[in-house]
């Protein structure tokens, strides 16, 4: 255990901090608040009911503002600290550099502290102020004094004041660590106390309610507050305690503070009806009594304070990590930042295209499935109709019909056939496009450390798509080449294999299926086969009468499927050859040089253009710094705490 001074003393010191850096309690900050952690007393009373009185007769010193209505506007966080000896004096959370001896200034202070956060109207305000009290008369305390519960507006105050002051009077009793101070005029029913109705609200069992009863002198004549005072009217865990205050017209001649410290202690000895509580009356009594009292609740929720404050330190410093640190200001460590970022992004643009993460797989459902059925589809059996075979081949011979075999008409059947495969190469190619720049989308979204610089994912998302346009632009070029080379040469093999017109039908041993085979070969390849000998003929064979019209329907539809075999296997050729071409040109060079270009021109920006890149969302920085800030609250207070000399 620690000494009471350190242990109040730590609680203000801890208190003064959150502060500082907007911590007071009842926020709707994601972050754990460390001052709802803290114990302190609450001072919970309607107005006129001495709440006032009570805190300057602790205190010893006249240094509240007085005056009809609301007078107290902002909860005040009175820290009484004991000293050796000295002067007494008083200092503001707002104004650390400053000792006030006169307390007639301190009491000017608060109003004018209360005014430049509320202005001159009656409205209330959350942020709280905060005032130590140093002298060698009071005991280490701290008070929360809070506006004055109310019923009815008055002028110049909104319709919703009597809501407000309650909704903020309830964010303090409210917290299991808050020990109320509930202050109740002897002179009226304590059933209709607005500060014990709010209290039995919050605190049903009375475990954390101190009940004081004032004005006891100003009751009529022939009663008393006993059965409220020895606790049979209503019952609290902790006594009650009766004060006596200054009259008003102490008040007006201003009598000295100590002096009605003895008037009030002569009340009680010597009142015949409160006689025998005598020792356990008065302001005094009751400074000593929450001062002991607030030491033990304190010395009870240090472990978990200790706990509550490592614990947010590690979700903080979690937070902060997963948010980014801040920026450093030379250009050097920007561009690093910036390389960092782009190969955090890199690392995970691979990751989809190798597998470790989802989207790759949908390059290889363009080979497998979308270019083969483009393949199928292509219009060959229009193409190579007996009619439009007719047409070419006529028009290839000219003048001259062709001798023995119709070469040019085979080679303009062909070309024309060849050309129909450059729509699903460019088309392969672009689907491929359209993958990567999703995955390029995806990637920068799924890079948790870019989200923090918009600019930069802007500017990263536009170097990448740059980059893919001209692998693009390479890959259709490679495609349609690969398109061309077959067109370029044909293969003589393929028509040397084939039966010639006019010599012997070669005689197909048992079994043999060759000429099937050859038939539905194009097929297989990936072309659609329509085109077939003559109907009186079994598909796949040819005329058995050799010397037959070689100008014929027959002749024409052998070109067809001659051509159209030829066709199958340069599409089966093809289906093959594109996907490697487009892996080459496009995936390899996505993977491997994706921000190639991005990387030269950021070597060549001026720190003003790099810093542009790294310009944060504003919200986010806002995030960070409050983070950071409430984490450096933290581990001040988890110092504080370890520096507490504990006394076993």
């Amino acid at each position: 255990m620690a000494t009471m001074e350190s242990l109040i003393g730590l609680v203000n010191r801890i208190q003064r901090a959150c502060t500082a850096l907007g911590d007071y309690g009842g926020g709707d900050s994601a972050l754990a608040s460390l001052w709802d952690a803290l114990p302190s007393v609450v001072v919970v009373g309607g107005q006129s009911s001495g709440k006032s009185s009570v805190l300057e007769s602790i205190v010893g010193r006249d240094f509240l503002p007085r005056g009809s209505g609301i007078v107290t506007r902002r909860p005040l966080v009175l820290q009484l600290q004991k000293t050796e000896g000295g002067q007494e004096y008083a200092e503001f959370g707002h104004m650390p550099q400053r000792k006030f001896t006169d307390f007639s200034l301190v009491r000017q202070e608060i109003q004018d502290e209360t005014d430049r956060i509320t202005g001159k109207s009656k409205q209330i305000s959350p942020i709280p102020i905060h005032l130590s009290i140093f002298s060698p008369t009071v005991v280490n305390l701290t008070l929360i004094d809070l506006p004055g519960l109310t019923k009815v507006a008055v002028e110049g105050q909104p319709e919703s004041i009597v809501e407000d002051i309650e909704k903020m009077v309830r964010t303090y009793v409210d917290k299991p660590n808050s020990i109320i101070l509930a202050i109740s005029p002897a002179n009226q029913d304590i059933a209709t106390s607005d500060a014990i109705k709010l209290a039995k609200e919050v605190d049903p069992l009375g475990e954390r309610t101190f009940g004081v009863l004032t004005k006891l002198d100003l009751m009529d004549k022939g009663t008393n507050a006993l059965d409220v005072l020895e606790g049979r009217a209503y019952r609290l865990q902790h006594p009650w305690v009766g004060i006596v205050n200054r009259s008003q017209a102490d008040i007006i001649k201003n009598t000295d503070m100590i002096y009605a410290r003895r008037k009030e202690q002569e009340y009680f000895y010597t009142s015949t009806d409160y006689g025998h509580l005598a020792s356990k009356m008065g302001s005094e009594y009751l400074a000593k009594l929450l001062s002991q009292h607030l030491e033990s609740v304190i010395k009870a929720k240090i472990p978990g304070i200790i706990s509550l404050i490592n614990k947010g330190i590690e979700e903080m410093e979690a937070e902060l990590d997963r948010l980014g640190r801040p920026i450093a200001v030379d250009d050097g460590a920007k561009l690093y930042t910036i390389l960092e970022l782009c190969r955090a992004f890199d690392k995970i643009f691979k990751e989809h295209l190798d597998g470790g993460r989802a989207g790759g797989d949908r390059i290889y459902g363009v080979f497998d499935n979308q270019l083969p059925a483009a393949l199928k589809k292509l219009p060959f059996d229009k193409h190579l109709s007996l009619q439009n075979v007719k047409k070419i081949v006529s028009e290839a011979d000219g003048y001259q019909p062709h001798l023995i075999a119709p070469e040019q008409g085979y080679k303009r059947l062909i070309e024309r056939s060849l050309n129909y495969f450059r729509g699903p190469a460019e088309a392969s190619v672009d689907a491929v496009h359209f993958v990567l720049k999703e995955l390029v989308r995806k990637s920068i979204g799924e890079t948790e450390e870019l989200r923090r610089f918009p600019s930069l994912q802007s500017t990263l998302a536009t170097a990448a798509t740059q980059s893919l346009e001209k692998f693009r632009e390479e890959s259709k070029k490679t495609v349609v080449r690969l398109v061309d080379m077959e067109s370029s040469y044909l293969t003589v093999d393929f028509f040397r294999k084939l039966p010639q017109e006019g010599g012997p039908t070669p005689t197909p041993a048992p079994g043999d299926r060759s000429a099937d085979r050859r038939a539905v070969s194009a097929d297989r390849r990936g072309v659609s086969v329509s085109v077939s000998a003559d109907r009186g003929e079994e598909k796949g064979k040819y005329p058995s009468d050799p010397l037959g019209d070689r100008y014929g329907d027959a002749h024409f539809r052998r070109i067809g499927s001659n051509v159209l075999s030829y066709i199958g296997m340069v599409s089966e050729t093809l289906r093959v050859t594109i996907p490697k071409a487009v892996v080459y040109c496009q995936v390899k060079e996505a993977r491997q040089n994706l921000l190639h270009y991005f990387y030269i021109q950021i070597g060549r920006r001026e720190g003003k253009e790099l810093g542009e890149l790294l310009d944060e969302d504003p919200t986010l920085m806002s995030k960070r710094q409050e983070i950071a800030k409430r984490l450096e609250l933290y581990k001040a207070a988890r110092d504080e705490i370890d520096a507490v000399a504990w006394v076993r």
